[in-house]
């Protein structure tokens, strides 16, 4: 806030709207600076100014009555314009201001000395000045005295600054700052309803690749482009606080029949763009969020979380702005909680089992492998499908551990069942942050090798094929696995329309044709046109085909005659817990012997 700045202008603009913002603490410290300076000089007047563009801000006073004026009625702007101390000792006397109204009316100012506030930029903030309403003289050692206390007044804002309530890079008041002021509200005992607005308007990890490429300078001058500009689109009024709250991030303290709610402030803040410097720009795309609330009711944590919660949901629903919904809210503390039972069923191996589904031969109609498919029999809600956990895994990290978990167990069958006659390959699902961790299939290889098992025995089943294609880390970690032994298969083949170019950059072995490529090829004939020629293609390309979400007996013939290899679904089987699947594979293979 008061170091020395790349823009100056830019650095008072940030300072004043600080300094003009209610701190009552810091105000309170003021106050007793004005005390001191009436009671040294003798001058039973004081007060501490700031001065912007428009107005003056009267911030400590004692014995003067004004609170604000206009810049052009302001004695003070005399000492700001000028940067050098001004001494009426009669203003009845000085023709700049025999008809002036603040001489001639309330406050009936006859006599005034003011000096600036300088800071340690050499930015002029505003003044402190004594005055009366009779003349006075006004030695030199007086003179000295009032330069001396406005140095004090100087040191202890850059001291109070610097103490954590400012934003070092856009200079605004901060996270700490927006805390104490709603502490500060509640404790007032202040029962007005309020609302804090927060707004992202800057795409951070896209700011950091640019900082990679040209350094943090450009980054913080759009950080500073983008303080300076909200309050000129803006426009909050003198006790309307906008904070940064977190890199790029800012909020707006204001009364509840304010106008700047989150859906005014994302429409007026449509369209912009900030300054990187060099003559470039950046567009920006704006979120909001608000949450309401009455002074005292909450803690002031918990209104900046609300407030938070609203932002996410705007950005989760790509949606301009939210409001704080309890319902939305109770949502994500439900998935919270989910996330962090997850970690703890993982860690401690309690609830998750595999599911496993055969894969069958459509030339022989024998199993030839297994799919192992990840379950959760939840404390509290029961059997949870992979669909209501995997997104919070893939959030959070987990997803690793849960493919280790994963690996752990299928292996654990295929040892146990090492010779046995309903021994099958398995096949576990893979994600494409691990193809891209360091040493997965060096990991992955000697866990078999440990186990004795020939690493063709477990299968690797690409998940999130396009976020594996747009990642170089990712493809070279599936090319070391085919390199080691493992079969690659392709899910959900044919989903997109991007699917063909995914065989020429992928490793793989097996294709899964999606289920809804196949399940209308027993009854419209364009489906089947559709399959018969994507097999074919397939198996010209040396692929093994395996179509999955198979429920009946026409599918499995039109399938058989399109030259498919292998089928898998309800119409065989449903996924089973391992004790359900060696009865049924052991009778299965019995009765097909």
């Amino acid at each position: 806030m008061f170091t020395s700045p790349s823009d100056p202008h830019q650095c008072r603009t940030q300072t004043l709207h600080a300094l003009r913002s209610p701190d009552e603490s810091r105000d309170e410290v003021l106050r007793q600076f004005v005390r001191l300076a009436s009671q040294a000089l003798g001058i039973p007047g004081s007060f501490i100014s700031v001065l912007d563009d428009e107005e003056q801000h009267i911030k400590a006073a004692r014995n003067f009555t004004l609170t604000r004026s206009s810049r052009q009625d302001s004695l003070c702007r005399h000492v700001v314009d000028s940067d050098s101390p001004v001494v009426v000792p009669d203003t009845w006397l000085d023709p700049r201001f025999a008809t002036h109204p603040l001489i001639l009316g309330a406050p009936y100012i006859r006599f005034y000395a003011g000096v600036p506030l300088k800071n340690s930029a050499g930015v002029v903030l505003g003044t402190l000045c004594v005055t009366d309403i009779v003349p006075h003289s006004f030695s030199a050692e007086r003179l000295a005295m009032l330069k001396m206390l406005a140095a004090l007044v100087i040191s202890f804002l850059e001291a109070w600054y610097a103490a954590g309530f400012a934003d070092p890079v856009t200079g605004l008041p901060n996270r700490q700052r927006l805390i104490r002021d709603l502490q500060f509200l509640a404790l007032s005992g202040d029962t007005t309803r309020r609302r804090l607005v927060l707004i992202d308007c800057i795409d951070m990890p896209r700011a950091y690749e640019l900082a990679r490429s040209m350094g943090m300078g450009p980054v913080e001058s759009l950080l500073k482009d983008v303080a300076t500009l909200l309050p000129l689109r803006l426009r909050p009024a003198p006790d309307e606080i906008l904070y940064t709250v977190a890199t790029g991030r800012f909020a707006l303290l204001i009364r509840q029949e304010s106008r700047l709610s989150a859906g005014w402030v994302a429409e007026q803040l449509a369209g912009i763009s900030a300054d990187l410097g060099e003559g470039l720009s950046v567009a920006l795309t704006t979120y909001t969020g608000e949450a309401s609330f009455i002074n005292g009711t909450l803690p002031a944590q918990e209104i900046l979380r609300r407030a938070v919660s609203a932002l996410h949901e705007a950005i989760t629903r790509n949606v301009a702005s939210m409001r704080f919904s309890e319902a939305d809210d109770t949502q994500h503390t439900q998935d919270f909680t989910l996330m962090h039972e997850l970690a703890v069923a993982i860690r401690q191996n309690r609830g998750l089992w595999l599911a496993y589904q055969p894969k069958i031969c459509l030339r022989s109609g024998k199993p030839v492998g297994l799919e192992a498919l990840i379950r959760w029999h939840h404390p509290r809600r029961g059997e949870l499908s992979p669909a209501q956990f995997l997104p919070f895994a893939e959030q959070t990290g987990l997803l690793s551990e849960l493919t280790a978990w994963v690996t752990e167990h299928a292996i654990a069958r295929l040892s146990r069942l090492r010779n046995s006659y309903i021994q099958l390959p398995v096949t576990i699902n893979v994600s494409s942050s691990d193809f891209s961790r360091d040493g997965f299939a060096d990991e992955l290889e000697e866990k078999m090798i440990r186990a004795q098992l020939p690493v063709s025995l477990l299968g690797i089943e690409c998940l999130e094929t396009e976020r594996i294609l747009e990642s170089p880390a990712a493809i070279e970690g599936l090319e070391m696995l085919k390199l080691r032994g493992f079969a690659i298969s392709l899910d959900d083949f044919g989903t997109g329309y991007s699917n063909i170019s995914y065989l020429r950059r992928m490793p793989l072995d097996v294709i899964k044709l999606d289920r809804s490529l196949i399940s209308e090829i027993a009854s419209d004939t364009a489906s089947r046109v559709i399959a018969r020629s994507i097999i074919a293609m397939l198996k010209d390309l040396d692929y093994r085909v395996l179509a999955e979400g198979v429920e009946n007996e026409e599918t499995v013939a039109a399938l058989t005659e399109f030259g498919c290899d292998q089928a898998q679904g309800f119409f065989y089987s449903r996924p089973q817990p391992e004790a359900a699947l060696d009865a049924w594979l052991s009778w299965r293979l019995r009765s097909e012997s």
